[in-house]
């Protein structure tokens, strides 16, 4: 037996890890059951939700119609009551006329002898014969007649009917055999009540009908939520299997590779390894990048403030004029310092994808005039010609401060990099989908090689005479470009210039 035992599990083990690999190779059909499965058990939540609403809902309305039914045989009995008490009075000789509401009254002996009669006639002899112990109630929907015994007198009214016809929607009061004194004829399932001390029945319709048509118009909620989600778990699904059948092709592929050629198959391991580290490193960058950025701008700002405070000897003279000059160049670097780290942090929030961009609509032209005047004075200092050709309004849809941002940058690298006496023209244009800004100088300009990296971070280009930055400031204006939705594109040759040009979207 122990024998058998030990036979059998590798047997059940081999079963059951076929069906564990069958599922792996058919992934398609895996995740169809997968989400008819899912989809089954929401609809099957579903619908037992659905019928104990249902129920719910019928014992709600069957409770909330006996109660109404209780209230109408209330309202009957007291007006029963107040016609015998008439009725009363009428055999006791008190009253004389007939009150509001009342059509006629009667008396008569046990023998059906006439007596006094006060309004309408009333048919005694019928009425005499059925009263006997009990009080007897006919009549329609117009009036309603009671006749009951006091002592050897037969009494008999004649009054308004027991209920308007408004309160007996769906609703019914029947007297002996079920004749029908107010209200309708009801078919379906009722609650009732009875009339205390009259031989009278109030019968409801226990299913009310707006109770259960609200109800029901709560349904394409239901199946909202049942739907919603195997729709969701679908598309989820159709994600998931199109990466699942990617990676399966990729392992597949790296298997049979090793099979056939392993040298290459570890090569290719190698690289993939390679890759991930290396995304890996450029993402730990980027966020040491942003984190060594904004420690350092704390101390320089307290750098910064402290030496304005003893530049301008806000507490009192310093006590030598080189202690300001020294004040004043450490503000300077310090300032200097501050906009390098400035665009290192802009710089890795744009690669980190966490530079916020509000578009909106805004007039380039007008923004660019901004730029062109505050840098005139730079371009009078270095006897550069710099002008703007007269443009009207040009709207386009950009982050107003980003577009800033790159003009800036760009009329700023174009004075930087053209010589005295050079020119720098800028220039607004407008097609059918975009507008582009662009700025010409008549600087040395940019090899072959050097055209290849332009845009790339920490890319400087070496002149002479020229200090140069970060190289930051093409790469950042490059990223916000793309990222508006627009482009750079930079056109030069050496010692022919540069064209740098931004196309945005036309408003």
């Amino acid at each position: 037996m122990a024998g058998q035992h030990i036979a059998t599990r590798p047997l059940l083990y081999g079963v059951l890890d076929r069906l564990a690999a069958w599922p792996s190779r058919n992934i398609r059909i895996t995740v169809l059951f997968c989400v008819i499965a899912i989809g089954g058990s929401f609809a099957a939540a579903g619908a037992l939700q659905l019928r104990f609403e249902t129920a719910n809902a019928t014992r709600q309305a069957a409770y909330f119609e006996s109660r109404r039914a209780a209230d109408l045989s209330a309202v009957v009995a007291a007006s029963l009551e107040r016609a015998e008490e008439e009725g009363r009075r009428f055999a006791a000789g008190t009253l004389t006329s007939l009150p509001p509401g009342v059509h006629g009254m009667a008396i008569s002996d046990i023998n059906g002898t006439p007596g006094a009669v006060l309004g309408e006639a009333l048919p005694m002899e019928s009425l005499v014969a059925q009263v006997h112990d009990t009080p007897v109630v006919t009549g329609g929907k117009d009036r309603t007649i009671i006749a009951f015994r006091e002592g050897e007198t037969i009494i008999a009214v004649s009054f308004y009917p027991l209920l308007p016809g408004s309160p007996l929607d769906n609703a019914g009061i029947f007297g002996a055999g079920g004749a029908v004194l107010a209200g309708h004829a009801i078919s379906g399932e009722t609650v009732g009540a009875n009339v205390p001390g009259w031989p009278l029945r109030v019968e409801v319709l226990a299913q009310d009908p707006e109770a259960v048509n609200a109800w029901y118009a709560s349904v394409p909620l239901y199946i909202f939520v049942i739907a919603g989600p195997a729709l969701v778990g679908a598309w989820l699904a159709a994600v998931f299997v199109r990466e699942f059948e990617r990676r399966a092709k990729a392992a597949e592929a790296i298997r049979s590779l090793r099979t056939t050629r392993p040298a290459e198959a570890k090569l290719l391991v190698r690289l993939a390894n390679a890759e991930r580290a290396a995304v890996e490193s450029a993402r730990s960058k980027n966020e040491f990048i942003a984190h060594m950025s904004h420690e350092l701008r704390t101390p320089l700002n307290a750098i910064i403030g402290f030496s304005e405070v003893i530049e301008r000897g806000y507490y009192g003279p310093v006590g030598h004029k080189k202690y300001v000059e020294y004040a004043h160049d450490i503000g300077m670097a310090g300032r200097h310092l501050h906009d390098k780290v400035g665009d290192i942090l802009e710089f890795a929030n744009l690669e980190a994808g966490r530079y916020p961009l509000q578009l909106a609509v805004f007039d380039a032209a007008e923004l660019v005039g901004t730029v062109v005047s505050d840098n005139a004075g730079r371009a009078f200092s270095r006897r550069i010609s710099l002008t703007m050709l007269p443009s009207g309004p040009a709207m386009v849809t950009a982050d107003r401060a980003a577009v800033q941002r790159i003009t800036a940058n760009l009329l700023s690298n174009a004075l930087l990099y053209t010589p005295e006496g050079g020119k720098v023209h800028v220039v607004l244009r407008e097609d059918a989908g975009a507008v582009s800004i662009a700025i010409i100088d008549t600087g040395a300009g940019f090899s072959q090689a050097e055209r290849e990296t332009v845009g790339t971070a920490f890319r400087r280009f070496e002149r002479v005479g020229v200090s140069t930055g970060t190289g930051l400031g093409l790469a950042i204006a490059v990223s916000l470009a793309r990222r508006m939705g627009g482009a750079l594109r930079l056109e030069t040759a050496p010692g022919g210039g540069t064209s740098a040009e931004l196309r945005l979207r036309r408003a």
